[in-house]
């Protein structure tokens, strides 16, 4: 099994992701290209003592940017909305 430091790169914190966290207890973190839902879920669960109910995974595709002439990509980034057990939450302040 793989560190859960390197499935686990970092909390997401957002606007958006702060509602999702008060309303439906949910998390948002960048994780690994190559991490699959289980391996994310024991990562969590391990890193911050927590119980994980259910996982889902976003893959966004890196947008093209460009300045005059010149054009590049920003890299593809997974991403993992973790929901935890009721009562449970994670404070990454």
């Amino acid at each position: 099994m793989r560190d859960s430091y390197y499935i686990i790169r970092k909390p997401i914190v957002t606007e958006k992701g702060s509602t999702q966290t008060d309303h439906s207890n949910q998390f948002l973190f960048e994780v690994a290209p190559d991490a699959n839902k289980i391996e994310i879920r024991k990562a969590v669960e391990t890193l911050f003592d927590v119980e994980v109910v259910g996982v889902n995974t976003i893959l966004r595709k890196g947008k093209t940017r460009g300045l005059g002439w010149r054009t590049w990509q920003r890299p593809d980034q997974k991403r993992a909305l973790v929901k935890l057990k009721a009562g449970q939450s994670i404070d990454f302040i």
